[in-house]
């Protein structure tokens, strides 16, 4: 359906939901089109930006003949007047005003009037700006999303249920609230990344045991890890990258069950990660595409990489690149099976490329650059479509293909590694090979043969020996012909 929506629409004093969505609406919704809609109590408006716009505007000073209960409008620009209006509404439950062009203050008065019963609640994708109300109670507040505004000051301390809060690409600053974890016991995704927040993640975020996704990224949070993030047991998307976190990684990485066993999770939104080189934007209808992610790259954590994160047997994404990581690449890494993306670079790793790394049969993004890796690159399957030479660059030691260092040629075998040091010590042990070989042979000569020139009696003895041997074997011999002769 296209064109303009008929004022006749409001006449239809009966009308209880109305959905205007999925079309090619176009044109301005006025008061002539909800005047007579009394027992209205659903509104849901989506419109496509760019090829057919639509705008709601309505005098400042009309008032509404309905109480609305459930409002969704998307990509359609709201006019003052209509948002005054939509400020009255104080029976509302559900609520999504994405993208809509909004550009006011927090409705402070407003959000007071809702939050008893309000369940969802959408404003994301809009100019809002100031500061949210600190101590507001949202018993019943499902999820909350205020993500890509201009809002500012410190996270708000709110007591609920929520288990979706998306406050991400705004101005909020100040710490991650100490008690986070016992205000909203219920999180299972908290997004605040693209903010200014500082401090350290504190330890009761952990207390938040259905946590799937959680993402801090781009902030200018400090100081370790929480070692018990293993505590959450269903945990699927990990992005802490472009902050100034430092110490070990958490060997705990190894632990939580929900990286071992697939399991998909619900309503997730929107949000964004380093993905293949690139940063990439994920949301809830195409999350079971991401798989499984941990992104913990730029940041300062030093130590080696610990082997238990080969248990995370469905992970398919890692990402530690841009840290101070020291030690060897596990090899455990290699059963990774269904790991697509691989970012290490700019760190400090050593040693060889594990050479089981070959059958990550699923990896399609590498990056070990910048590190000081050495030896030979590992060749065969998935790793034989991955030559961009880039993806190793700046590791001194590595040779072999796609680099166009070549190795020694008996280390050019599949399999083989190449020690730089190792051509001088084969050296030395071929010397010494053959110089015990002329030893033992001048030495076990002139035992015997010494013997038999120095002393006479056992030269005589010698020969005597060998006198009686030949005879002996002559004998033999012509009896052997003579029996033979006789038989023919």
């Amino acid at each position: 359906m296209n064109g303009s929506i008929p004022e006749s629409l409001g006449k239809l004093s009966e009308l209880v939901e109305l959905y205007l969505y999925s079309n090619s609406w176009e044109g301005i919704l006025k008061e002539a089109h909800f005047i007579n809609l009394t027992r209205l109590k659903a509104l849901s408006i989506s419109t496509d930006p760019i090829e057919k716009p639509m705008s709601l505007n309505v005098a400042y000073d009309w008032v509404a003949p309905f109480k609305l209960h459930r409002l969704l409008i998307r990509y359609c620009r709201v006019g003052p007047g209509f948002w005054k209006l939509i400020q009255s509404q104080t029976e509302l439950l559900d609520v999504t005003l994405q993208n809509t062009s909004i550009s006011d203050s927090m409705p402070k008065e407003w959000l007071s009037k809702i939050s008893s019963q309000v369940q969802n609640l959408d404003l994301s994708y809009n100019n809002f700006s100031g500061r949210l109300p600190l101590q507001l109670k949202f018993p019943k507040l499902q999820s909350f999303d205020l993500g890509h505004n201009q809002l500012e000051g410190p996270l708000p301390l709110w007591l609920t249920n929520v288990y979706y809060l998306d406050f991400q690409s705004n101005l909020f600053s100040g710490p991650i609230p100490s008690n986070l974890g016992q205000l909203m016991p219920k999180l299972r995704y908290l997004d605040v990344s693209e903010n200014r927040l500082n401090g350290t993640i504190p330890l009761s975020i952990c207390n938040t045991k259905d946590m799937e996704v959680i993402s801090l990224r781009n902030n200018q949070l400090f100081g370790e890890f929480p070692q018990r993030w293993s505590w959450w047991s269903k945990i699927r998307i990990i992005d802490v990258s472009h902050n100034n976190l430092s110490g070990n990684i958490p060997s705990s990485m190894g632990f939580p069950s929900s990286l071992k066993k697939f399991k998909y999770a619900g309503y997730l939104g929107k949000s964004a990660i380093t993905l293949k080189g690139k940063e990439l934007e994920y949301d809830d209808g195409n999350l079971a595409l991401w798989g499984n992610l941990i992104d913990l790259s730029s940041n300062n954590f030093e130590g080696e990489i610990p082997e238990q994160v080969g248990s995370l047997v469905e992970l398919s994404t890692l990402n530690l690149s841009m840290n101070q990581l020291t030690g060897e690449i596990p090899s455990s890494i290699g059963k990774l099976r269904w790991l697509e993306t691989l970012e290490l670079s700019h760190n400090q790793l050593s040693g060889h490329i594990p050479q089981n790394f070959s059958s990550l049969t699923s990896l399609s993004h590498l990056n070990l650059s910048y590190n000081n890796l050495i030896g030979n690159i590992p060749s065969g399957y998935q790793l034989q479509t991955l030559n961009d030479p880039s993806i190793y660059e700046h590791n001194p030691s590595l040779c072999g293909a796609p680099l166009s260092t070549v190795c020694p040629t008996d280390d050019t075998k599949p399999g083989h590694t190449f020690h730089g040091e190792d051509h001088s010590k084969d050296d030395k042990e071929g010397f010494w090979f053959y110089v015990s070989m002329a030893l033992g042979f001048i030495i076990g000569f002139w035992a015997i043969c010494g013997t038999l020139v120095l002393k006479k009696s056992w030269r005589y003895a010698y020969f005597k020996f060998f006198d009686n041997v030949k005879e002996k074997v002559a004998l033999t011999i012509a009896l052997k012909v003579a029996r033979w002769q006789e038989r023919l």
